[in-house]
């Protein structure tokens, strides 16, 4: 293959804006297809750790998104009747960690406003089809004249259209962990000031966020599931049917989120599932975030993925002349990351939605713990490590 020097991303919330940055910084040209009509607003929290953070600072945004971090400041896990079991001071367990946690809207702002001078975004498209040939790939879009790139890029997400287009259906490469997952903005009843409150039933979970960064609190509903074939292929009211079902009249807030959950305008609900593939590249198509190695919400690290993964695929491809070989060292370098912090998620149900009433108990009494158990140094702390898991500047082994 020659090098490239055009690309076409699919994709435009986090890994698609900053790939776009490091590839103008590496004088290639990208357009960036979207399906939503504009950039996605508000979202719920999500964090960048470790070597994500030194992207954010070499892209001069790290000032932007310290100044805009959630603030939360503790979590309270509470009873049926909203009494405190155990607490958390969340600047406490993320100690050891380079974290900072903010909301996803905010970050794609960062991320997509400065990109506009130099790249081309068509909003309210998708591709239809992708044909290579020897000088490219052919594509073809939903509304826009179809083109040729010399390189495609699928950054669209866990039910990636790209890696659909390029690699065939998603259930052989899906990892179902057991779980599904929602979150909505509800007004902030319970007065929270920076605070998360928990309740759990056994293998199920209830819970209320706010953030001084949006309007009202942020509810959350995840519960251990027997497949992935189900809710999340299916409209979002056939999903909130699935939730009230499962939820209603559980204690403590549920029915009164649950009778919120029909006003709001941003409801969230898929499976928790993990992308993994042996291989990220089909000749001139390559998979970038959760297109191709979704670590989970479970991981807390999917966002940290996507901007480590834009950088190293950039730098890849400004480093080779041959872009066979630039996706090869790209693969090289971030295989390793992406194991590393795949494998923290495993465990996570298991902690926030334990399955047995003593199950709930004794996770109760580890958050108790957890302060004494950091001072003793018996936290080891499996999340940052695997945050820090790559070189930014190595080249690919």
């Amino acid at each position: 293959m020659t090098a490239v020097r055009t690309v076409l991303v699919s994709g435009a919330s986090i890994a698609g804006p900053t790939l776009a940055h490091w590839l103008h910084r590496r004088g290639i040209r990208a357009t960036v297809v979207e399906r939503a009509p504009a950039p996605r607003p508000g979202g719920y929290a999500i964090d960048l750790r470790g070597k994500a953070l030194d992207v954010i600072e070499r892209m001069g945004h790290l000032p932007e998104v310290c100044d805009r971090v959630t603030e939360m400041r503790r979590g309270t896990v509470v009873d049926s009747r909203g009494r405190r079991r155990a607490g958390f001071d969340t600047g406490l367990l993320s100690a050891e960690e380079r974290s900072v946690e903010l909301l996803r809207g905010d970050l794609v702002h960062i991320l997509h406003c400065p990109t506009t001078e130099y790249t081309e975004y068509l909003y309210d498209d998708s591709v239809t089809g992708l044909q290579q040939h020897e000088g490219g790939v052919h594509v073809t879009f939903e509304k826009a004249a179809p083109r040729t790139f010399d390189l495609v890029v699928g950054a669209d997400g866990l039910h990636s259209n790209t890696r659909g287009l390029a690699f065939g259906p998603e259930e052989p490469l899906a990892r179902f962990l057991g779980a599904h997952i929602s979150i909505f903005t509800v007004p902030d009843h319970l007065g929270l000031d920076r605070e998360a409150r928990l309740y759990n039933t056994p293998g199920k979970l209830v819970g209320v966020y706010s953030t001084p960064r949006a309007e009202g609190a942020k509810a959350i509903f995840a519960l251990h599931a027997a497949d992935r074939t189900g809710p999340e292929r299916r409209s979002s009211g056939e999903q909130q049917r699935y939730l009230r079902k499962a939820f209603t009249g559980i204690g403590w807030e549920s029915d009164r989120l649950l009778r919120a959950m029909a006003h709001t305008e941003d409801f969230y609900f898929d499976s928790i599932t993990q992308i993994r593939m042996d291989r990220w590249s089909s000749g001139r198509v390559t998979l970038l975030g959760d297109a191709g190695y979704c670590p989970s919400p479970l991981s807390g690290q999917g966002s940290s993925l996507a901007v480590v993964g834009a950088y190293v695929l950039a730098e890849e491809l400004a480093r080779h002349t041959d872009a066979a070989r630039a996706l090869a060292g790209y693969e090289a370098r971030m295989r390793p990351y992406v194991r590393a912090n795949q494998d923290i998620a495993g465990s996570g149900m298991r902690f926030l939605a334990p399955r047995t009433r003593f199950g709930i108990a004794s996770r109760d009494l580890l958050v108790r713990l957890s302060p004494l158990m950091r001072s003793l140094g018996t936290f080891t702390g499996k999340l940052g490590r695997a945050a820090e898991a790559v070189d930014l500047d190595a080249p690919a082994p």
